[in-house]
């Protein structure tokens, strides 16, 4: 779920900040591409089969408070992981916003189907795992394309196992519910990106690239709250030598 959320992010770093690499070229922040060119591939068949007919039915059936209170309710849910994160980064105030912001969503907006926080002023977070696991030193992160769920790197896959223990869905006791409202999650998520994607397509030269070179700039901004520092030249030396080596050869 995380990789969808990140979709629409990814489009808008895309289209105004200029953060994809050359076509063809490449990139050590991406030592698995062929691997993760045939995992996009795959992913965009099973979007354009299945996941986009089913958003845009869904889309054409529910009306637009109905579907903007679903999106509320499971941002709601995703507080709660954002609130353990913040705890495990000792970001205390953080963690209380998050804490607020379920306490009163979950009650005065009815379980979240309403976002009256936000209007008190409590802002939105949304930490994860992956996100504490960089913060905990590990910034930088190869990229990794996963099946289904999208953009990732290793670092956010290995969290992606505590965002769905620290996940309220996974106690529910009765599966056929847990599947159920995992399914409209998705469901709701690619609705909502509809146009995003759509875009996405019409503006990469190679959407690929884009969706990587934007995927990790936005998970180092989130990494860093907003105000990374300057990127040390690691990336750079490696792609340097790997071009000097094969003139070289």
């Amino acid at each position: 779920m995380n990789g969808l959320r990140n979709s629409g992010l990814l489009l808008l770093l895309v289209l105004v900040g200029g953060c994809a690499s050359v076509p063809g070229d490449p990139d050590p922040r991406d030592p698995m591409e062929s691997y993760n060119r045939a995992m996009y591939k795959f992913n965009q068949v099973v979007d354009d089969a299945i996941l986009k007919p089913v958003a845009k039915g869904y889309k054409a059936i529910t009306p637009e408070p109905v579907d903007r209170g679903i999106t509320n309710f499971f941002n709601n849910l995703a507080d709660v992981t954002s609130a353990l994160n913040n705890l495990f980064q000792f970001k205390p105030s953080r963690a209380g916003s998050d804490l607020g912001r379920l306490a009163v969503n979950t009650t005065i907006g009815v379980l979240g189907f309403f976002d009256v926080a936000t209007d008190m002023g409590l802002p939105s977070y949304k930490e994860d795992f992956g996100q504490t696991f960089g913060y905990w030193g590990d910034d930088s992160s190869s990229y990794l394309v996963l099946p289904f769920l999208g953009p990732s790197t290793i670092r956010d896959t290995i969290g992606l196992g505590g965002d769905i223990a620290a996940n309220p869905l996974f106690y529910i006791d009765n599966r056929p519910v847990t599947w159920g409202l995992t399914g409209l999650d998705v469901t709701d998520t690619r609705a909502d990106l509809l146009t995003a994607g759509d875009l996405l397509k019409e503006a990469a030269i190679d959407p690929y690239a884009f969706t990587r070179d934007a995927y990790l700039q936005h998970r180092r901004n989130k990494i860093f709250d907003g105000n990374p520092p300057e990127e040390e030249d690691d990336w750079e030396d490696e792609l340097g030598e790997a071009d000097a080596a094969a003139d070289a050869g």
